[in-house]
C-alpha cells in the first residue's frame, strides 16, 4: 500500500537551550515544583481531558508521572528524577528543583558549557567530601539506641506532604506506628547475610487515621470468613499449622491456552478430569496434615468445600503482590502445578486467627519468628489515603537506608544554605593549582561557584510560600524564616526564634543576610562552624543517602542538558 503522504525529514534543533520555548517550559516546570515543596507546599490537582481519576498531590513521583512533557529537555530531567526516586523514594522535589536551578543559573553565564561542567563537578566533589567528613556542620549521626532522631526523621517525611491531611495527633500516631513496623522488619538473629523484612500496607479507606495499627505477621483479606465463629484449623503433632502456597490457578477451567492445544479422547470431560485432579491434590494436602491453603488465583468451590470439611482453611485470590511476603512469613515454596507437589514445598505458622477492621475480615497469619508485618492504614478519603500510602512507603525505605548508613542531614533548608556558605568560603581561598588543573580563570570559577550557590539557596527559598523573608546567618550558614509583614525593628534577632532545622536559636549573637537570589551575597568570614546538635531540638531531618544522591543526580542531569548541541526529533 502506497503512502498517503510523503515521509517528513527529521527536525534538527540547534542549541536547544537558547530557544524561548525551552526556557519558558523549564521556568514553568520549576515554578510548579517549587510551589509544591515542603510542609506548606501548595497541592496540585492532576487529571486528563477525557475523564478518569483525579490525583491531588505534591509528591514528585506523582507530579512527574502525570504531567505530559513535550520538550525533550524536560523529559530528560523528569526521567532522571523519577529514576532517583525509584532507588531512594525521597528527595525527588529537591533533586528536580536543584536541577532546574543549575540549568537556569549556568546557562545565563558567559562561560562555555564545557568549562561550566568541569568547574561544577569540582564543586560537587567539594560538597560530597564535606558532607562525608566528621567536621560537617549539617550532618547528624543517627543513634539507633535512642528513638529521638528516628522520630524526627519520620515526622519530617510525614509533615512534608500536606495532601495527607494530617493533624499533629495523627502525625504522632503514625510516626509511632511506622517506627514500630520498622522494628518488626529487623531480624532478631543477624547473620552474615541479614536481610530486612517488609511492611505490607493494608488499605482501609474512609476510616480515622488514629485507628491505624500495625501487627506482626501478615493479614490476608478473607470475606468468606465469619467473625465470631471459632476458627477450626488442622494442626500437626507439634501444634504447628502446615501451609501450602499455590501460584497456579486451581479453578479447574483447563490449562492455560498459551501452553498449546490439548487432545481430549472421545467421551472424556475435560472439566471433570480437572476437578478430579484438584480433589486428588486436596486429598494429598489432607494426608500431609496441611492446615492452610493459599492460592494466588481462583480456587474451585468444590475443592474449597472439601478442604473446609477436612478442617483445612482455604483462601483464594491472594494476588501476586502477597506471594513474596507469604513465602517469607510461612517459609513455603510456591507450588506452580496441580499435578505434582514437590518435596519441601510446605511452610508453617504458629497460629491463625481472624481480625476485623472497618467491616473487612482478615486472616491473621502469625509465624514463629518473622520480619514481615502488616500496617492497617486508615485515612478519611481515597485521595488522602493514596498520598499517605506513598509517604509511609517512603518512610520505610528511608529507615532502611539509614540502617545501612546511620546518618541524616539537617532539614528546613539548612543543609542547602550551609553548603552554599561552605562553597563561597572555599572559593575565596582557591589554590592556583586547582584553577590551572580545571583550565579556567579565577573569574570563571567564581562565576560558576556563585551560580552553584544560588541554585542551592533557591531550594531553601522554595520552602517559603506565604511571603516569609528567608535569611542565612554568617556563622553557621543555616536558613531562617521571618514571618511576612514584620514590624519595624532594628535587629533581625528580634524576629527570629529558631533556624529551619531547629538547631540554632535566635538568642545567639548572630548576623544575618537576606536570600533573594541576587549574586554577591556576603561571604562568611571563615568556614561555617558546627553547632552543637541536640536530638530534642531538631525540627526537620532529611535522609542522608537520598539527599546526597539527589545532589549528584541534579548536577549530572544539568550537565547533560547544558551539553546538548542538537535535538533530532522524528516528525512522522
Amino acid at each position: 500500500m502506497s503512502r498517503l503522504e510523503a515521509k517528513k525529514p527529521p527536525l534538527f534543533i540547534r542549541e536547544p537551550l537558547t530557544g524561548d520555548a525551552v526556557s519558558q517550559s523549564l521556568s514553568l516546570l520549576s515554578g510548579i515544583l517549587k510551589s509544591s515543596y515542603g510542609p506548606a507546599g501548595r497541592l496540585k490537582q492532576l487529571h486528563n481531558g477525557v475523564g478518569g481519576c483525579v490525583c491531588t498531590t505534591s509528591q514528585s513521583s506523582a507530579l512527574l508521572g502525570h504531567l505530559s512533557l513535550s520538550q525533550p529537555v524536560l523529559r530528560v530531567l523528569a526521567a532522571s528524577v523519577r529514576n532517583h526516586v525509584s532507588r531512594f523514594s525521597d528527595c525527588g522535589l529537591f533533586t528536580a528543583i536543584l536541577c532546574c536551578g543549575f540549568v537556569e543559573n549556568f546557562r545565563s553565564l558567559n562561560v562555555a558549557p564545557f568549562t561550566v561542567i568541569k568547574i561544577s563537578k569540582h564543586l560537587l566533589s567539594l560538597c560530597m567530601d564535606h558532607l562525608k567528613s566528621e567536621a560537617c556542620g549539617c550532618r547528624v549521626s543517627v543513634d539507633f539506641s535512642s528513638v529521638q532522631t528516628l522520630v524526627c526523621l519520620v515526622r519530617s517525611i510525614l509533615t512534608s506532604k500536606p495532601a495527607c491531611m494530617l493533624n499533629k495527633t495523627e502525625v504522632d500516631h503514625l510516626t509511632s506506628l511506622l517506627l514500630k513496623a520498622f522494628i518488626f522488619t529487623v531480624p532478631c538473629h543477624v547473620g552474615t547475610n541479614a536481610v530486612l523484612g517488609k511492611c505490607v500496607v493494608i488499605p482501609v479507606k474512609g476510616g480515622r487515621v488514629v485507628d491505624s495499627t500495625v501487627l506482626p505477621g501478615l493479614l490476608i483479606e478473607a470475606p468468606e470468613i465469619q467473625l465470631g465463629k471459632p476458627l477450626a484449623v488442622k494442626r500437626t503433632g507439634s501444634n504447628m499449622i502446615k501451609v501450602a502456597l499455590f501460584s497456579v490457578s486451581m479453578s479447574g477451567d483447563g490449562s492455560n491456552p498459551e501452553e498449546g492445544t490439548i487432545a481430549v479422547h472421545h467421551g472424556v470431560s475435560l472439566e471433570v478430569s480437572e476437578l478430579n485432579q484438584l480433589l486428588n491434590v486436596g486429598k494429598q494436602l489432607v494426608k500431609d496434615e496441611v492446615g492452610l491453603v493459599v492460592c494466588q488465583k481462583v480456587m474451585h468451590p468444590s475443592l474449597k468445600q472439601f478442604l473446609k470439611e477436612q478442617g483445612v482453611v482455604a483462601v483464594d485470590r491472594a494476588g501476586l503482590s502477597l506471594m513474596e511476603p507469604l513465602g517469607r512469613v510461612t517459609g513455603s515454596q510456591p507450588i506452580a502445578s496441580i499435578h505434582s507437589l514437590p518435596p519441601g514445598c510446605y511452610g508453617s505458622l504458629k497460629d491463625l486467627c481472624v481480625e476485623s477492621f472497618a467491616s473487612k475480615h482478615f486472616l491473621h497469619l502469625i509465624p514463629e519468628d518473622t520480619v514481615i508485618c502488616s500496617l492497617i492504614l486508615c485515612n478519611r478519603s481515597e485521595t488522602a489515603w493514596d498520598e499517605l500510602k506513598r509517604v509511609c512507603e517512603t518512610a520505610e525505605h528511608v529507615l532502611q537506608l539509614t540502617v545501612k548508613e546511620p546518618l541524616a542531614l539537617l532539614g528546613g533548608g539548612c543543609t542547602e544554605t550551609h553548603l552554599a556558605s561552605y562553597i563561597r568560603h572555599k572559593s575565596c581561598s582557591l589554590p592556583a593549582s586547582t584553577v590551572s588543573a580545571l583550565g579556567c580563570s579565577h573569574t570563571q570559577y567564581r562565576l560558576v561557584a556563585e551560580g552553584f550557590c544560588r541554585s542551592l539557596e533557591s531550594v531553601a527559598r522554595s520552602l517559603s510560600h506565604d511571603g516569609e523573608e528567608v535569611l542565612t546567618d554568617v556563622v553557621y550558614g543555616h536558613c531562617w524564616f521571618v514571618p511576612p509583614g514584620p514590624p519595624r525593628v532594628s535587629r533581625w534577632s528580634d524576629l527570629v526564634s529558631q533556624c529551619g532545622c531547629g538547631v540554632s536559636g535566635g538568642t545567639e549573637e548572630l548576623s544575618w543576610s537576606c536570600l533573594r537570589g541576587q549574586p554577591g551575597s556576603p561571604v562568611l568570614q571563615g568556614c561555617p562552624q558546627e553547632p552543637s546538635v541536640k536530638a530534642a531540638e531538631l525540627r526537620a531531618l532529611d535522609c542522608f543517602a537520598a539527599k546526597c544522591s539527589g545532589l549528584q543526580v541534579a548536577l549530572e542531569t544539568a550537565s547533560l542538558i547544558l551539553d546538548l548541541s542538537y535535538i533530532i526529533e522524528d516528525q512522522n
